[in-house]
């Protein structure tokens, strides 16, 4: 929290982000569980989550057009491949009316299930801080409900759509997370958000609408966060940089993974020129640093290097540039990253 408030903590916090089939690898290389793998690695934050308790619009043993359907998400989209996988159908994509919008079959926030909630803040909150709070993608669901595509040309035809459109969807998300942060907000530190507005090459859409149709849902949910005394953070891949101003006068608190390798996201920069307005989460580069990273001590040098640059009077939270750290990296970059950190002296 010091580092929230740049101001220089004790020690340079650690993130550790990592998909499943990595955290399974490196239990069992290091003979252990997750707690305590987390512990090894010198995590500082733990997540809570709530449950999707409604009803199950679609079945994941079944198959749309021959593919298998591997996860549904809570608007009813089903999707196919690895993970979250990519969605089979666009139900919204040719929606024209804002009528259309409100007739679309909405989930309910009270299928959001918070009842576990305090109990799973309460095991750590007296030492960790505790990211809590609905992931709240109502870009990726926007993408998914009209198609990536034909939901640029609803922006330009039928504004009003598009915008009712990414209201309804924050408004499931907006509710749900006011429900955990009422079940359990004095022990939840941070609101955690994810959307993706970057590619490797710039903004996935350019100032003008994004600041008339994604910054109004992000502004709700910052002021959401704040309300109940919380820091804001959002995950975002890819270079964004013309967007940063935008979201720190927002109040945005803090931008997580970020990632050095696309357009404008040079940490050096990112530091200079925002370092003592937002919390800075990420920069150590998932692929050239830890999966392709020669030796442990070379990635402890590179890490250390990404440290000098982005850890001076605070505002820096280190971890991979990617939150999912991939099962194909090798457990001992990622010691050795984690273990730089540790052993860096802000001094």
């Amino acid at each position: 929290m010091a580092a929230f408030e740049h101001t220089e903590p004790d020690r340079v916090p650690r993130w550790c982000g990592a998909s499943p089939e990595f955290l399974e690898k490196a239990k069992g290389e290091l003979n252990v569980d997750e707690e305590g793998l987390r512990r090894r690695f010198g995590d500082d934050f733990r997540r809570v989550y709530s449950r999707y308790s409604g009803p199950q619009i679609v079945s994941t043993s079944e198959t749309v057009g021959g593919s298998q359907i591997t996860w549904v998400s809570p608007f009813g989209v089903a999707r196919t491949g690895i993970g979250y996988g990519q969605p089979l159908s666009h139900p919204l994509a040719g929606a024209t009316t804002v009528a259309e919008i409100l007739d679309f079959p909405w989930p309910e926030a009270d299928w959001i299930d918070v009842s576990d909630i305090r109990r799973c803040a309460s095991l750590w909150s007296e030492d960790f801080a505790i990211l809590g709070g609905e992931w709240a993608p109502f870009w990726h669901d926007a993408i998914d409900l009209a198609g990536h595509e034909q939901l640029y040309y609803m922006m330009y035809d039928y504004p009003e759509v598009a915008e009712k459109l990414l209201e309804l969807i924050t408004d499931y998300y907006y509710l749900g997370s006011e429900r955990t942060f009422e079940e359990a907000g004095d022990l939840i530190d941070i609101f955690f958000i994810g959307n993706d507005l970057g590619s490797q090459t710039g903004p996935l859409l350019g100032m003008d609408l994004f600041r008339r149709f994604l910054l109004p849902q992000l502004e709700r949910l910052i002021d959401l966060g704040h309300r109940y005394g919380l820091k804001v953070m959002m995950h975002c891949c890819g270079g964004f940089r013309p967007l940063i101003p935008d979201l720190i006068e927002a109040g945005m608190d803090g931008l997580h993974a970020l990632q050095p390798d696309a357009e404008g996201m040079d940490p050096a920069g990112l530091k200079r020129d925002f370092g003592d307005k937002i919390l800075l989460n990420g920069s150590i580069d998932s692929k050239y640093i830890l999966i392709e990273g020669k030796s442990p001590e070379w990635v402890r040098e590179q890490t250390r290097e990404i440290l000098r640059i982005m850890a001076p009077g605070g505002g820096y939270v280190a971890s991979a540039s990617h939150d999912t750290i991939l099962e194909e990296t090798p457990v001992e970059n990622v010691l050795a990253m984690f273990d730089a950190v540790e052993d860096f002296d802000l001094q």
